[in-house]
């Protein structure tokens, strides 16, 4: 079956003029590796897969290697094989395609550090429950001119933070990722200048959880293409000054009752709206009005879950050295373990959109009503604030996933939501609260992950021992460098 459906594919892609297509994972230290074969090789790909060393689960974001018990050696291989539902002819490149990969071994087994499949059972676990799970994850970057040999890279972009004149710079290229990603079947909700000088930002449409991730690695290529084109250079990175306001990849989720439409479908790009993963189908069940700030019991449940949770999440939401000079209070960034509604200083941020007391608002108009049931950013979810780019967005939305059920399994409940900014407040009425920092240190972040219970559970005694592993060698990777020099070797890494 896979052999038929990856010889239609292959047609569809010649008939668009794509000579090659790129498979791709994302190893563990947030990097996203690829194999690649020319398109007359797909079919094979899809049947038998193309090989690739175990070890990639151990590299580093230098490229050396850990040394762990379960991965790291020379000695094995693996099969990527593409995922036939997402393959995209990619906009920026021509003559090129893009699609995700799974990881088998050579018995056709799923490899048990395989990411993407931990995501997909996370994910099928909800929506076996008829609770189908929606996500989104936004896309944070800066941009420089391709100018390697200079010392200390300046932003490509000088007007203000948010601000029209960085739009009028940067006007062509703007457009120009809008097109591309558009052609390649996503739908853009927003992008629009950020922060610090150079920043930008991009929403795309909310989708199924593992297409989300999915087209979070898709969505960073594309702007990393349509830079080159413009003579830029792009960073992901947390961290591009050292005591500045970084890049962050904000996860967001909502839970809905009831059926999300499926992911398949032929070759993706060309399409033109939506992508075709899982908008707009069944009920919000977040909120309903009767618990905390209007959550449903449900909803409580599952966000008390990812909030007791938050300082193990960091090892795989914030997992890199330079994520923690990201991560400082009074920065939006969500230093502190805390929830609220509608608080950009609180790691889980309740967002009510157009929802009140459970219910949709009344819209100007019945277009913009139908389009609020089916965006994330204008219906009830939640959003975790306190992670960033360097994580592997399959682990990342898997790890969310599962501490989300544990709340539900366990009947987590919240404490009280938080108003203000943790950092304001004297430290006596913080310990009065209850309000504590997360993890300022990736040691830390990576000591809480070894002692969950829950996501060890979740990746398997094989992946949660190599995550350990990698993230014990960047820590030891950086423990003599200062800050510039970790903002210097993270910068274009991710």
């Amino acid at each position: 079956m896979d052999g038929e459906r990856a010889s239609s594919v292959t047609a569809e892609l010649r008939a668009r003029g794509v000579d090659a297509v790129a498979l791709t994972f994302v190893d563990n230290s947030g990097i996203t590796r690829a194999k690649c074969v020319p398109v007359g090789g797909l079919e094979r790909a899809a049947v038998v897969g193309v090989g690739a060393s175990p070890s990639f689960d151990a590299f580093l974001l230098n490229d050396d290697l850990a040394a762990g018990r379960y991965a790291g050696g020379p000695v094995g291989d693996l099969r990527l094989r593409p995922d036939l539902d997402r393959v995209v002819p990619l906009a920026a490149q021509p003559g090129w395609a893009w699609a995700p990969a799974d990881r088998f071994d050579q018995l056709g087994r799923p490899h048990p550090q395989d990411t993407r499949a931990i995501l997909r059972r996370e994910a099928e676990g909800f929506a076996e429950r008829h609770l189908p799970a929606l996500a989104g994850i936004e896309i944070e970057w800066t941009i420089y001119p391709d100018r390697p040999g200079d010392a200390v890279p300046r932003p490509a972009a000088a007007g203000p933070a948010y601000g029209l004149e960085r739009v009028i710079e940067q006007a062509d290229y703007l457009r120009d990722i809008v097109r591309a990603l558009t052609e390649q079947g996503l739908t853009v909700e927003q992008i629009h200048p950020e922060y610090a000088p150079g920043q930008f930002e991009v929403s795309t449409a909310p989708e199924d959880p593992l297409g989300a991730a999915d087209s979070s690695v898709l969505v960073r290529q594309t702007i990393r293409a349509v830079g080159a084109r413009h003579g830029l250079r792009t960073s992901f990175s947390p961290a591009v000054v050292a005591a500045g306001v970084g890049n962050g990849g904000h996860a967001h989720v909502s839970l809905r009752r009831g059926a999300v439409a499926d992911r398949g479908g032929a070759v993706r790009a060309g399409q033109g709206g939506a992508a075709g993963a899982g908008q707009g189908g069944g009920r919000e069940v977040l909120i309903d009005g009767t618990g905390p700030a209007g959550l449903s019991a449900l909803g409580e449940h599952f966000a008390a879950g990812i909030l007791a949770h938050l300082p193990a999440l960091l090892a795989v939401g914030a997992p890199s050295v330079a994520s923690y000079l990201r991560l400082k209070p009074s920065r939006w960034a969500g230093a502190f373990a805390c929830w609220g509604v509608e608080n950009r200083e609180a790691a889980l941020r309740l967002v009510t959109g157009l929802a009140v007391g459970g219910q949709a608002a009344q819209a100007p108009d019945s277009a913009l009503k139908a389009s609020a049931e089916q965006w994330l950013h204008a219906s009830p979810h939640l959003e975790i604030k306190c992670f960033d780019l360097t994580a592997n967005p399959y682990l990342m939305l898997a790890s969310v996933l599962a501490c989300g059920r544990s709340g539900i399994e366990d009947g987590a409940r919240l404490p009280e939501p938080v108003d203000v900014d943790p950092a304001a407040l004297p430290a006596a009425e913080r310990a009065r609260r209850g309000l504590e920092a997360l993890p300022g240190r990736l040691g830390d972040a990576v000591a809480a992950f070894e002692a969950d219970p829950v996501l060890r559970a979740a990746f398997g005694a094989e992946l949660h021992d190599t995550i350990v592993t990698v993230r014990r060698a960047e820590i030891e990777l950086f423990a003599t460098a200062d800050a510039d020099e970790v903002v210097a070797q993270s910068l274009w890494r991710h």
